[in-house]
């Protein structure tokens, strides 16, 4: 850009560079304009024309729709000034309108809905459909979606479920191998315990703890957890209750594999002469009614209406119809004062739960005249697996259940109790107990349908002692997000769901607690394939 002055210094020429467009040109009248005058006007143009200049070529780079320069304001500000309205906010009027509409309206039948999102840009494309088939479109792809995410996470929860139920090949294994080592092993048969020692089973200076499982490993880990915890372990003793197919294959396991300075007692069920049919008939027909069988061994989804509840209510049906539920060995903690007559305190323990810490001081606990120290459940930090009241296990639009329990009543666990016996044997729990569930029976399970802890929040109310909660950490089973803090913390902590430490299906990050009890290197356990990882 050149600007040049006549010889007269009458006119002004702007041009470009090349010289051959002729911007501006101003003629100046000698007498009505002073040197000062022209100087200001050139110094004023100096400045404004290298800034009009810039201010296009940013226009030109931006574009009409992103630009953020003064000229772009002017453009957007200028229909405004003359009296034009932005039509962005009618567009977003009508389009929400359309949304509404299509919100409440049927999905038309003859409607073809794409697969992806790419199919639906190309049939947009080639179809020009307008913006209520559109929002038909997306509409029904969302709906679509959701069902089949829907019924995918109540398949995962049946497979789940099925996978909880099961017995895994390596723990079969080993209580087949372990069963025949009893038949051809005489130090697998020897007597547990040793017949000098058959007096510290009733002595009650030492500190007794009842086992009742089938799974050698569970039991295994279990007893030895509480043994390496504990600051006295010469003190310890163990009573574990199995059934009868088990009872070689446990025995074996605990003749080969002492758990000194600790005694073990293994008993099978068929070796108690209290547990006959007279004196548990309500078990009889718990194992043997064909509804109770079908209810809990049948199809779970045939006559589920899945459409009526979402995937978290159904996981907990199908753990309230866990097979375990109607076993003989989940029910025979009701009859521990009959089947040990001589002990007067115990702690009882399930099989899927680790004893971190010395549980001596559990002895020294002071329960009131009450017969069962419990931990609570409805109060606590995790608000899913510490929030149980009675609402969540009965169902109280049940006339019989409204009139004798309060919905609001605070729930506490099995899994680690502390038993007086002294105290138990003055009251009618087993008769409540026994009660209850020969009438839950005889309504077709209406009442409650999960396993043990119903009948026995009956049998127990005002003999439960809370016990501190640091005892007893519950829900490593089912909740993924534990406190791994806590879990360190805590005394005990129970696997109680599905998710068991010995499943594949248990979670890796609360495994390792577990784990670190299992005895990897028993030749046992190496050819039954249980392995670390």
């Amino acid at each position: 850009m050149q600007l040049q002055l006549s010889g007269s210094m009458r006119s002004i020429t702007i041009s470009s560079n090349n010289g051959f467009i002729e911007l501006m040109k101003i003629k100046v009248a000698a007498c009505h304009i002073s040197y000062r005058t022209l100087f200001h006007t050139i110094l004023f143009l100096a400045f404004l024309l290298p800034f009009l200049f810039i201010l296009t070529a940013l226009v030109t780079l931006e574009g009409v729709n992103k630009c953020s320069s003064f000229d772009c304001f002017g453009r957007r500000l200028g229909p405004r000034l003359l009296g034009r309205v932005d039509d962005s906010g009618r567009l977003v009027r009508d389009f929400y309108k359309i949304l509404n509409d299509v919100n409440t309206g049927e999905i038309p039948a003859d409607l073809k809905l794409p697969n992806s999102f790419d199919q639906l840009v190309s049939d947009m494309k080639n179809n020009q459909y307008d913006a209520t088939t559109f929002a038909f479109m997306v509409r029904g792809m969302m709906e679509k979606f959701e069902k089949e995410i829907r019924d995918t996470k109540f398949s995962e929860l049946m497979n789940k479920h099925f996978a909880a139920s099961s017995i895994p090949k390596g723990i079969h294994c080993l209580s087949l191998r372990l069963t025949d080592e009893y038949s051809s092993n005489a130090h697998a048969r020897k007597q547990l315990p040793p017949p000098e020692l058959l007096p510290v089973l009733s002595d009650n200076s030492y500190q007794h703890f009842i086992l009742s499982t089938d799974n050698i490993l569970a039991a295994s880990v279990v007893v030895t957890s509480a043994v390496q915890s504990s600051q006295k372990p010469e003190k310890i003793v163990f009573h574990v209750i199995t059934d009868k197919k088990t009872y070689a294959g446990m025995h074996s396991w605990f003749a080969l594999n002492p758990a000194s300075p600790a005694i073990v007692e293994v008993k099978g069920v068929h070796q108690f002469d209290y547990l006959t049919r007279e004196n548990v008939p309500v078990l009889e027909a718990v194992e043997n009614q064909n509804e109770i069988m079908s209810y809990y061994h049948g199809n779970h989804v045939s006559g589920a209406n899945l459409a009526n509840t979402n995937p978290h209510k159904f996981a907990s049906k199908l753990q309230a119809r866990s097979p375990k539920y109607i076993s003989l060995l989940n029910h025979l903690r009701i009859y521990i004062p009959e089947m040990y007559p001589n002990l007067e305190k115990v702690v009882f323990l399930d099989d899927d739960v680790v004893v971190q810490r010395d549980l001596s001081p559990l002895w020294e606990i002071d329960l009131n005249g009450k017969v069962n120290g419990a931990v609570e459940t409805c109060r606590g930090e995790d608000k899913w697996v510490m929030s149980k009241h009675f609402r969540n296990y009965f169902n109280f639009s049940h006339p019989l259940i409204a009139a004798h329990l309060d919905p609001e009543e605070c729930a506490w666990a099995y899994g680690m109790n502390v038993f007086d016996l002294r105290a138990w044997r003055m009251t009618d729990i087993r008769e409540t107990y026994h009660s209850w569930l020969r009438e839950n029976l005889k309504l077709n399970l209406t009442m409650w349908k999960l396993g043990t802890l119903p009948p026995a929040l009956i049998a127990f109310r005002g003999h439960v002692h809370p016990i501190d909660p640091s005892w007893h950490m519950l829900g490593l089973g089912y909740q993924n997000k534990t406190n791994i803090g806590s879990v360190k913390k805590a005394a005990v902590i129970h696997y109680n769901g599905q998710s068991k430490p010995w499943l594949e299906i248990g979670f890796e990050h609360l495994r390792p607690f577990w784990r670190k009890y299992v005895n990897y290197s028993n030749d046992f356990v190496r050819n039954c394939h249980i392995l670390e990882s």
